[in-house]
């Protein structure tokens, strides 16, 4: 059955959604269940890889990228990733509802980041690949007498592991491999047990509407996170691109250690949102609330502390836990909904283990703490923890979760001094009613990205990683399209 019927949920249920492996789409005898975090239902069966599926896919990536003409046909590279994205635009109805059941995403977030812009963003990408500067003239010159023309080239890497998360799973997915694709590169994507429709929709898409030649384009899924390693460790990858957490990064760097490859890590964060004493209190504190439960809190990115002036800070408790509580938890599928359910219920428990630390450190919930009334869902109400230091490990440990905590400061020294009192460094946000302030304090904090005034960073063209255990590198933009190639020098005697 083709996903040009509309009925793509209905097939995938019955069959198994499935692999991609040298250009064949493969279901193979094992699978596993894939399920809905809002009601715990069974959706449907994914393909289950095996260790030896895994090692075809990266055979067939490193024969693509060695035998074929894929790295340096820039013209056939550009057209089956704007074919792609066309497909996906084609089927948007039918990937939104996926995305909403499988990932338990609230649908507003499938207009933006959820869906919506990613596909969109590989037309930006597309169009880098078609008018980058490939080669680059340095001119004549002489070294130890010897006149020489010399120029740079950028080249691709080779075969690149894509090992993805559950949170966001189209825009960390095609984050990943538009830009390695449009580099030239071969791609073996890993996707995430949590989701892996999302990810198969893409190896389905790739081989029956666009021209991707057989081998560039891998999808793997399965159960076993021990795949991810194999992947991240084996010679025949030139690149590993990890999104996830640090613990798990530092896994991934130290398998890719022993072949030297490339690796880009994008990881945790604990990320500060800061309001400055002159800040529109009302007015800040509803976006803090917004952002940190916005998809049940389930981003790296998301701001989970709150920065308060130690004067207004029962102010701002007040408005921030009224407005996290007004918004509540909802079905996922309703366009009012900001926090849907959490992925799973390992990930509920997690949760629910920092809140009991959080008492247990002195700190009380100003609002939720608990599971909302619903017989069914990995469902957590959205929570405000006050009482706490930056020391507590609820306000310095990644919780994945909509929980916020609120830190008091003593103006924008301290404020900044909390702020980079972590050992994250992904994010950030400041309020202040002097824009020039508000920037000021933005500059000091080390962090790959910073909202100023409710500022949206997000888009194709914006750079995105951390400073310090957030990460290795940039994704997105062109220092993110950058991390996918290799620069070779070449010299040739002007005699």
């Amino acid at each position: 059955m083709s996903i040009t019927s509309g009925r793509l949920l209905d097939d995938w249920a019955d069959r198994g959604s499935p692999l991609l492996i040298g250009g064949r789409l493969v279901t193979g005898d094992r699978r596993f269940e894939t399920i809905d975090p809002a009601t715990e239902e069974v959706i449907g069966l994914a393909a289950d890889a095996t260790g030896d599926q895994l090692g075809e896919a990266i055979d067939a990536a490193r024969r693509a990228f060695d035998e074929s003409g894929w790295a340096t046909d820039l013209g056939l590279r550009v057209r089956c990733l704007r074919q792609l994205r066309q497909a996906l635009e084609r089927h948007a109805d039918e990937l939104r509802a996926l995305t909403i059941r499988e990932a338990g995403a609230p649908r507003f977030l499938t207009y933006g980041a959820q869906l919506d812009q990613p596909v969109a963003d590989l037309g930006w990408v597309a169009d880098l690949a078609e008018n980058y500067a490939w080669t680059r003239d340095l001119g004549r010159a002489a070294p130890m007498g010897i006149a020489s023309d010399r120029r740079v080239l950028r080249e691709p890497v080779g075969v690149v592991a894509a090992i993805t998360p559950w949170n966001f799973p189209h825009q960390i997915n095609l984050a990943k491999l538009g830009p390695a694709l449009a580099a030239g590169n071969t791609v073996v994507l890993k996707a995430a047990p949590d989701t892996p429709w999302c990810a198969a929709v893409l190896g389905r898409l790739a081989a029956e509407e666009t021209d991707l030649p057989p081998g560039v384009l891998n999808v793997v899924t399965g159960r076993d996170h021990a795949l991810g390693a194999r992947l991240a460790a084996d010679p025949r990858v030139d690149l590993v691109s990890f999104t996830g957490s640090t613990a798990t990064g530092r896994a991934v760097m130290r398998g890719a250690a022993e072949t030297l490859k490339k690796v880009f890590l994008e990881l945790g964060g604990k990320s500060a949102c800061v309001l400055l004493d002159d800040a529109d209190l009302a007015k800040a504190c509803a976006y803090a609330a917004f952002a940190a439960i916005s998809h049940a809190g389930q981003g790296c990115a998301l701001t989970t502390r709150l920065l308060v002036p130690r004067a207004r800070h029962d102010e701002a408790v007040e408005i921030t836990a009224r407005t996290m509580a007004r918004l509540g938890a909802g079905d996922p599928s309703d366009d009012r909904t900001v926090c849907g359910p959490l992925i799973s219920a390992r990930q509920r428990e997690r949760v629910e283990g920092y809140l009991k630390l959080a008492v247990a450190e002195g700190g009380s919930f100003a609002t939720g703490g608990r599971r909302p009334d619903r017989d069914r869902g990995f469902w957590i109400e959205p929570t405000l923890i006050t009482g706490l230091t930056n020391r507590s490990r609820a306000a310095r440990e990644e919780i994945f979760g909509p929980v916020l905590v609120v830190l008091p400061h003593d103006g924008d020294d301290d404020a900044v001094r909390i702020a980079n009192d972590s050992p994250y460094g992904l994010s950030g946000a400041v309020h202040a009613g002097d824009p020039e302030r508000a920037r000021a304090v933005a500059r000091r904090l080390r962090t790959g990205t910073v909202s100023v005034n409710g500022g949206v960073w997000y888009g194709p063209d914006v750079p995105f990683g951390g400073y310090k255990q957030s990460g290795v590198g940039r994704e997105m933009g062109v220092a993110g399209f950058e991390e996918y190639l290799e620069t070779k020098s070449i010299a040739e005697g002007a005699g």
